[in-house]
């Protein structure tokens, strides 16, 4: 079927039209040419060669002579390359076309008509490269991408927004699952809710022989033509076709301005392979379908839109001219689809495609390898799978020895009763591994998730930070716990202990659902939160919540939020949430962002968006594996990924967090915070080396006003700037010290006491001159420092909350349970803790980590729950578990269950019980 140009249609015409010669009589009119004739046929008629030359020149130059004439420099235009992109546009349906120096090269011309906040609709099956390329202008450039199955085109609905959609990116078939997109209904869906979307086609697949999208609605067209279009491998280039003059004008800009415009060299080479494009073609195709119907026969489960049970088929039978030449086939497990691979002579290894020679890839380990593990498994992309790219050979010989490979790997044998070669069944050892990844899965919806994370102390520069002076931040030994435990009645439930016991479940289906536009993995959430969501959430999930429930609300919020925008479209695990605190709930010592890491950590758990490492291969002769007792276990890469959703949590709670509270929640330890906009280096910074302290944490059971004491420092510094800009400069001088002193390995113990002492009663001084102290923190100071000699300076927005009182090695047990219980007398609460621990914990859920029978002091019969979860109970082991008398320990469901002790532990026994259930693992 041969492109619809008519160049003798009335109205406007396409720019490089093959004009069709004038009828010898008018009872015999010519027909318009075939495709196969366009391709073979170069003819410009506004460029007639001066010597009739039968095949283009190369103009191998740079520099063109003269003033005013068409050509001056090659980066902006060539005659070998305006031929070239004169044929492509003839041959793709197209008024304009572009070649560049690679396919990556096309997409990033394209992607150069976004801007930052725009938003992208792209599959989730897609060549790796694109896949890189997208990430990276979503983490550099600020544009959203949203990955879909774009083979059900109402799935890109919730995703369309008339406002930010700018555009739309397509494979047709994709690679390497030969997906199919109804590119026809998709453009005319799209183009209906988001008229200002553009819609771009990887047409790399087809080529303009089989399938022209922008006949189907289509805005671009790109296509590698290092693949059919050149066909050879001995070039490499990209193609860029429209219609619109307006897109038109912007590329050519952008390709002149960058300069990566086709070589002559290379144009002339791609003008040659695109004459037999036709011919190459239809043998490929014809060959790909005796390929996939032989390994369809044997039984391998094949992806080739030529097959009768191609899910695709007939959209794709309405929108292209043929199937393609590239298949892909799956044999059940990874090292086998190895061994075949490796067993092949005639087929290549390699990545890549349309070349008249044919190759054999795993894209998994190649084409698609710099897509993370986790994000191909999210999208369905099996790791066995095998993608054959099928040349112009005979097909007997091909045939021959992909069976040979098939045979040598162990993947079919000899069935003698129908004499011919069968699929081997699916009960070797490999193939049993792969069938217990997913009993496996089911085994991980009922584990139970136990997490902690620790509050934060600002030690100093608190307020400064608010106007660019850097705050120093540390962990404290007090800790948020959540538990995750599993439901299986459809029900999704919170229980916050510390918020008057508060209690609440959802049906998971009643949740708004229609309102969640979901973040894939490996993408990240954008910068604003989904209003549309959190208040489809505010309106239907939580308004039975009344004004005294206002915590527990947002605390809700932010866990429904998580939950439901990292849920995948089918898959809504069910548990319940239970949450509780070492911690004084309020009190500025981050008790929200360790809940918020808790929770987000939780989700990803229960969603399988992270995982815990598997346990080290135990000591051997040859090795010998030191023991870290969990530290440093959860990786850095799950750590800022738990990070990143815990900041989105605070979003929800707080507005606009500067991210230091769930940072210290995360990585532990101390860090060094300066907010961005003040013109100087900004960001967070870990401080190495530091030391743990000891100190007396004092709640002054004051509620305070955070945003109101934050705006009268910002008042102060408008009346009085040269009285607040000296205490910020001092502030600033302050934590410059102190991040030094507690960085240095080489100062001494009692030096560094004697120095931070210091600097806290001067950091504290400043603060009362901006007004932030209370009587409350005062009399806190007066009492530690008569007649103990501490230092102790307020913490957090002041106002109330809480005070920090440093405690020296050597003060003694006796003068320590005397000034608590002075503190005690005044109506305060004071806490021991130490500060600069541990970050993010989660209990290991291997068995030899554990430990059985530990329970809480005290366990009531009833717990309260609005509908009791189902939780893992103990059960006895069955004979088949039992080796040499001993349990093995392999099941999740030998564990006690942890709801119960969790709930009933008080607030001393808590932190000795978690402790007592086996290892931790930690940041």
């Amino acid at each position: 079927m041969a492109p619809s140009i008519d160049p003798r249609a009335t109205g406007k015409q396409p720019l490089h039209d093959l004009p069709t010669p004038e009828p010898e009589s008018p009872l015999r009119p010519r027909k318009p040419y075939k495709f196969s004739t366009l391709c073979a046929t170069v003819d410009n008629p506004d460029m007639k060669d001066q010597y009739a030359s039968s095949s283009v020149p190369i103009y191998q130059t740079a520099t063109f002579k003269g003033v005013g004439g068409e050509y001056d420099y090659s980066r902006s235009g060539n005659p070998t390359r305006s031929h070239l992109e004169h044929h492509i546009a003839k041959i793709s349906s197209a008024s304009h076309a572009f070649t560049v120096s690679s396919g990556m090269a096309a997409l990033d011309i394209i992607l150069r008509l976004l801007k930052p906040g725009d938003e992208i609709i792209a599959g989730d099956d897609l060549y790796g490269g694109t896949n890189r390329l997208l990430t990276y202008i979503r983490t550099h450039i600020g544009v959203t991408i949203h990955h879909v199955d774009t083979t059900d085109s109402t799935s890109l609905h919730p995703y369309i927004n008339p406002d930010k959609t700018a555009m739309v990116l397509l494979e047709s078939p994709t690679n390497p699952l030969l997906k199919i997109a109804d590119i026809a209904m998709i453009s005319k869906d799209v183009k209906e809710r988001a008229p200002n979307a553009i819609i771009v086609v990887d047409n790399t697949m087809m080529s303009p022989y089989l399938q022209r999208p922008l006949e189907h609605g289509a805005d671009i067209v790109y296509d590698s033509a290092t693949k059919y279009l050149s066909g050879h491998h001995d070039l490499m280039a990209g193609v860029v076709t429209c219609n619109r003059d307006d897109l038109a004008k912007k590329l050519a800009f952008t390709v002149n301005s960058v300069g990566n415009a086709l070589t002559p060299i290379d144009s002339f080479l791609l003008l040659r392979g695109i004459k037999t494009l036709a011919l190459r073609m239809d043998r490929q195709q014809a060959n790909a379908q005796l390929v996939a119907e032989y390994l369809y026969a044997l039984g391998f489960k094949v992806h080739y839109p030529g097959l009768a049970d191609h899910p695709g088929r007939d959209v794709h039978n309405r929108i292209a001219d043929g199937n393609g030449a590239v298949l892909s086939f799956e044999t059940g497990n990874k090292e086998l689809s190895e061994k075949i691979v490796g067993g092949t002579r005639l087929w290549g290894i390699s990545v890549s495609f349309g070349c008249v020679n044919s190759l054999i890839s795993m894209p998994c380990v190649m084409s698609h390898a710099s897509i993370d593990p986790a994000t191909r498994a999210a999208r369905g992309l099996p790791e066995d799978l095998i993608r054959l790219c099928v040349g112009i050979e005979d097909p007997h010989d091909l045939l021959d020895d992909l069976e040979r490979a098939l045979i040598d790997a162990g993947a079919i044998a000899l069935d003698v009763s129908q004499n011919k070669y069968v699929k081997v069944p699916d009960n070797d050892a490999l193939t049993l591994a792969v069938q217990k990844l997913h009993l496996d899965s089911a085994v991980e919806k009922s584990k139970e998730w136990f997490i902690s994370a620790p509050g934060k102390v600002i030690l100093f520069g608190e307020h400064a930070v608010v106007h660019g002076v850097t705050a120093i931040a540390a962990s404290v030994d007090l800790r948020c716990y959540g538990l995750a435990t599993p439901r299986n009645d459809g029900k999704l439930s919170i229980h916050l202990q510390d918020l008057d016991d508060f209690r609440y479940e959802w049906d998971v289906e009643s949740l708004p659902w229609d309102a969640v536009t979901p973040v894939a993995p490996g993408e990240e959430h954008p910068e604003e939160l989904d209003q549309r969501l959190v208040e489809a959430l505010n309106s239907r999930a939580l308004h039975a919540f009344n004004e005294e429930q206002k915590a527990a609300r947002g605390a809700s919020l932010a866990f429904l939020y998580l939950y439901m925008i990292l849920s995948k479209t089918q898959d809504h695990p069910t548990f319940n949430f239970t949450a509780r605190a070492t911690l004084p709930v309020g009190a500025g010592l981050g008790s929200s962002a360790s809940y918020s890491v808790c929770a987000a950590t939780a989700s990803l758990l229960v969603h399988r968006r992270i995982s815990v490492p598997l346990p080290p291969t135990p000591s051997s002769s040859d090795h010998v594996h030191i023991s870290h007792q969990g530290r440093r276990a959860i990786s850095s890469a799950t750590a800022e990924e738990v990070n990143r959703w815990a900041f989105v949590a605070e979003k929800i709670l707080h507005g606009n967090p500067s991210g230091v509270d769930n940072s210290v929640a995360v990585f532990g330890g101390a860090l060094a915070y300066t907010r961005p906009g003040f013109g100087k280096k900004s960001g967070m910074e870990g401080i190495q080396g530091f030391k743990s302290l000891k100190f007396l944490l004092t709640n002054s059971k004051v509620p305070r006003d955070t945003k109101k004491l934050v705006a009268g420092v910002g008042e102060k510094k408008a009346n009085e700037p040269e009285l607040v800009n000296g205490i910020l400069e001092s502030i600033q001088s302050i934590c410059d010290e102190a991040r030094r002193a507690l960085a240095d390995p080489e100062l001494p113990r009692d030096s560094l006491l004697s120095a931070i002492s210091a600097l806290m009663d001067e950091n504290h001084q400043h603060l009362v001159t901006l007004g932030v102290s209370h009587p409350s923190l005062e009399t806190i100071k007066e009492k530690t420092a008569i007649p103990h000699g501490l230092s102790t300076k307020l913490t957090g927005a002041g106002g109330g909350g809480c005070a920090v009182t440093l405690i020296p090695d050597d003060f003694k047990d006796e003068q320590l349970q005397d000034l608590i219980n002075a503190l005690i007398r005044e109506n305060f609460q004071p806490y021991l803790t130490s500060v600069g621990g541990s970050g993010l914990g989660i209990l290991s859920p291997y068995p030899e980590h554990r430990t059985r029978g530990s329970r809480a002091r005290h366990v009531p019969e009833v717990l309260g729950q609005v509908t009791p979860p189902d939780t893992p109970t103990p059960r006895e082991p069955s004979p088949g578990e039992i080796v040499d008398g001993v349990q093995d320990g392999t099941s999740d469901l030998e564990f006690d269950p942890l709801r119960a002790p969790f709930v009933s532990s008080t607030v001393a026994e808590l932190p000795e019980w978690a402790a007592e259930l086996g290892r931790w693992l930690y940041v």
